[in-house]
């Protein structure tokens, strides 16, 4: 499986697809596969295609982002794990983040033990998030 192909389902999977715009847990205004930003607010509804087509988008952006950080070599599934733990938290948050540094210090076990931080979303702990980490670190170390 490639790594677009493992981030995309995880996205999915933990993602869902709603096609009216909605404040996600965090206040953020979302619509489609977890998509925010410029012109997403309050009424704003899409087809089913747009929001393929965003997803698709935004997916091959993140993995972009992530690539540019990552300072060793990388296997499809832990690409495609931490794009989607970067296109749920921003790049930013990946960038800086404990995990995304012991991966590049070679600590790829206790890298693998950093997603279950980012279980949070508006200062409250979220079983959804919690299995979402938990499936991720599944498919970056390496489960299908």
């Amino acid at each position: 499986m490639t790594a677009l192909a493992h981030a995309m389902a995880l996205i999915r999977r933990w993602e869902g697809c709603r096609l009216v715009a909605y404040k996600c847990p965090a206040g953020i205004w979302t619509i489609g596969w977890g998509s925010t930003g410029p012109g997403i607010a309050e009424g704003v509804r899409w087809t089913q295609a747009q929001a393929d087509e965003r997803l698709a988008r935004d997916v091959e952006k993140f993995m972009v982002g992530v690539r540019k950080l990552l300072r060793r070599p990388v296997t499809e599934a832990q690409l495609g794990a931490m794009t989607s733990l970067a296109y749920n938290i921003g790049i930013g948050a990946f960038g800086s983040s404990t995990l995304l540094r012991l991966f590049n210090a070679g600590q790829t076990d206790l890298a693998a033990a950093q997603f279950a931080v980012w279980r949070r979303a508006g200062g409250k702990v979220l079983q959804g998030l919690v299995n979402r980490r938990a499936d991720e670190r599944r498919v970056f170390e390496g489960g299908a």
